[in-house]
């Protein structure tokens, strides 16, 4: 089992109520109560929104990262890279069938070399974070030229996608044995969270798990479970 227990907060705007605003408003919020509460990783996954409503939503996302003064908490963007460099966020998180994480960090590389404009200046020297969503062990060895971290999913059955079957326990352990961490995703809970972090998983990745629930709360329990 890990040492410690890496968490990542995947958001979902649209699962709060009211209208685009009022939602936005509530996902801004719940960003910083996770980053207060000492969450490592937040993923903005807003993938139904056009590219400017999400660069402007990202942008947002980044000063209240900031603003909420935990230099321990990392924002990515999902999947946009262009995104993630316009806004100076702290990496990607990509589609099992994205890019490559060697390409994401190409591109990265030859942007903050170029200095073709301010916003590119600015960025961080260090090496983006990039994580890799992940459905098998092959796809997680495959993750790790070149990946932070990935996330293997589904673990357990999700409400929302009953079809999809579940990876279970024994597969969670097995793409486990890699030289990355692994975060377990899908279907987790309070419950169930410690069991993943006994095949191996490095820690827990969830969207309704941190969404609907009191951030500190789930992130006091989740590592006083170690």
């Amino acid at each position: 089992m890990s040492e410690s227990c890496l968490l990542y907060y995947i958001t979902d705007r649209t699962a709060f109520s009211g209208d685009e605003s009022a939602r936005r408003r509530r996902l801004l919020e719940k960003i910083a109560e996770a980053v207060r509460a000492g969450v490592d990783y937040i993923q903005l996954r807003e993938k139904d929104l056009p590219s400017g409503e999400l660069e402007s939503l990202a942008r947002d996302a980044v000063r209240v990262v900031r603003e909420a003064r935990n230099p321990e908490t990392s924002l990515l963007i999902n999947s946009r890279t262009d995104v993630a460099l316009a806004v100076q966020a702290d990496g990607v998180h990509l589609r099992s069938d994205d890019i490559s994480p060697q390409e994401v960090r190409a591109v990265w590389k030859k942007a903050a070399s170029c200095g073709a404009d301010t916003l590119v200046r600015q960025l961080p020297p260090r090496d983006p974070l990039v994580a890799v969503s992940c459905h098998s062990p092959g796809e997680v060895a495959r993750a790790t030229n070149g990946a932070t971290f990935a996330v293997f999913a589904p673990v357990f059955e999700k409400k929302e996608t009953p079809t999809t079957p579940p990876s279970g326990l024994p597969l969670l352990e097995k793409a486990c044995h890699t030289k990355i961490p692994v975060l377990a995703l899908g279907g987790i809970t309070l419950s169930n969270a410690h069991s993943c972090l006994e095949a191996g998983a490095a820690g827990i990745a969830g969207i309704r798990l941190f969404q609907e629930n009191d951030v500190a709360t789930i992130v006091q329990r989740l590592r006083s479970n170690l």
